[in-house]
């Protein structure tokens, strides 16, 4: 090698090196954490912990409490086995107590934010939008993410102030990267047919207060990541997306109502970084294998904050696992419907609190996936120790729930008096309309 061409060669070494040392610290976490953070994100991060650590609920049990004393009051005397066939043609009916809130009125576009008022459970005061203006999207398409059109969905989320977001027609938006929502929005998608679809999934992260609701988001797949915009003052590098159908990271106050998920790359839900404050119901998952996970990591003793409601959804046809698959926190799966499932329903690790109520479980045919939990990477000595608990679930077709820990009554929480939810035989009417609703302007919804 002459010396002309090893000066060169030094010289392009040296710059290389110099240019990744200025892009490194400018990295962003995606929703796996991998990369460092700028200035903004950090700041993010630390505003989310904060808000993490103010909504949870030490006595998280009063919380459980709560939503069964209101199916209790909603179904008395109601009850079947059987799950309705075909589409239902009759009156307007609401069968839950978060439809019973706002469902069946006339005039509910006129009022769409009284939907803020309804969520139970652990997101129990997520209002999303509620006190901004509403925004309506008209443009389906999402070809620039730095520098996003008005009248898209991803020139919405990213408004500083608190929207309610709307669309004017039916659409089905493929989104080029990940979807970025910013603090304080809801998402409603009531009125139109909406999907998300064929593109990479929406990212909530380090943000606080929003509400998803009646989206249809469906064959999600992994994106390379890049320059995005996050917020109309900032634009950041993304690593590349996994495909999730939503992944809500290290944030806090989120309502999930009424979506129709399935057949998303990676999963349909993850739940991870210390979020907490957070409700999913009314939803319907279909044909999906890791369906939701709660908590991503063994080792991140942060999620021991994460409390959550699964409440009132139908897991359906071509599910295999993770219903969810839980790591750390408390759990309530409360009044859902199993209807299939191939490997397990119920499962996790790092010792999660799980209290099962009022479910029903139909198991598939297969032997060996009768029973309803998996427990993974902790001896039976150890995790006899978890509270795994199921009151009132309807088991059929073989299934069985493996319980451990103490029974509820003798939990360590200050709680109030117990209400018994709903048994299992009544999940067929509480789940009757899940997934997202063919609401009309003008109709009863």
């Amino acid at each position: 090698m002459t010396g002309t061409s090893c000066t060169t060669t030094k010289l392009g070494l040296a710059i290389f090196f110099i240019s990744f040392l200025v892009l490194v610290p400018s990295l962003r976490a995606n929703s796996h954490g991998e990369g460092e953070v700028d200035k903004v994100e950090e700041e993010r991060r630390k505003q989310a912990k904060i808000a993490a650590l103010e909504n949870y609920d030490p006595n998280p049990l009063e919380v459980t409490d709560e939503l069964n004393e209101k199916v209790y009051s909603e179904l008395e005397g109601k009850n079947s086995t059987r799950r309705s066939l075909g589409k239902y043609k009759g009156p307007c009916l609401a069968t839950n107590p978060i439809d019973r809130c706002w469902r069946c009125r006339n005039n509910w576009a006129k009022n769409r934010k009284r939907l803020a008022n309804c969520a139970l459970g652990f997101g129990r005061k997520t209002t999303g939008g509620k006190l901004g203006r509403i925004y309506v999207v008209t443009d389906p398409s999402d070809n620039d993410v730095q520098n996003p059109r008005p009248g898209t969905l991803r020139h919405a989320v990213i408004q500083k102030q608190p929207l309610w977001i709307i669309f004017s027609r039916s659409m089905t938006i493929r989104l080029s990267q990940e979807l970025i929502i910013t603090s304080h929005k809801t998402i409603d998608a009531r009125g139109a047919k909406v999907h998300v679809a064929y593109g990479a999934g929406i990212t909530i992260q380090f943000v606080q207060n929003v509400i998803i609701h009646g989206l249809r988001i469906h064959d999600i797949v992994s994106s390379s990541g890049g320059m995005i915009r996050d917020s109309v003052d900032h634009i950041g590098i993304r690593t590349a997306a996994d495909g999730d159908g939503i992944s809500i990271f290290g944030s806090t106050n989120i309502w999930l109502d009424h979506l129709s998920m399935s057949n998303c790359q990676d999963g349909l839900i993850d739940v991870v970084q210390g979020s907490t404050a957070i409700t999913i119901s009314n939803g319907h998952f279909t044909h999906h294998n890791d369906v939701m996970l709660f908590g991503a990591s063994d080792s991140y003793e942060g999620d021991k904050i994460m409390q959550i409601t699964v409440a009132f959804n139908h897991f359906g046809r071509g599910l295999v696992q993770r219903m969810p698959r839980c790591r750390w926190g408390f759990f309530h799966v409360v009044n859902n419907d199993y209807t299939h499932w191939l490997m397990y329903a119920i499962g996790g690790s790092s010792h999660p609190t799980i209290i099962s109520q009022g479910n029903r479980f139909i198991a598939p045919p297969n032997d060996a996936a009768k029973q309803v939990t998996k427990r993974d990477y902790a001896s039976e000595s150890e995790w006899k120790q978890w509270q795994w608990r199921s009151e009132g679930d309807l088991m059929m077709n073989g299934a069985f729930f493996v319980e451990s820990g103490m029974p509820t009554k003798k939990l360590p929480f200050n709680k109030k008096q117990i209400i018994k939810s709903k048994p299992g035989t009544f999940v067929t009417r509480l789940t009757r309309f899940a997934g997202s609703l063919n609401c009309k302007v003008g109709r009863k919804c």
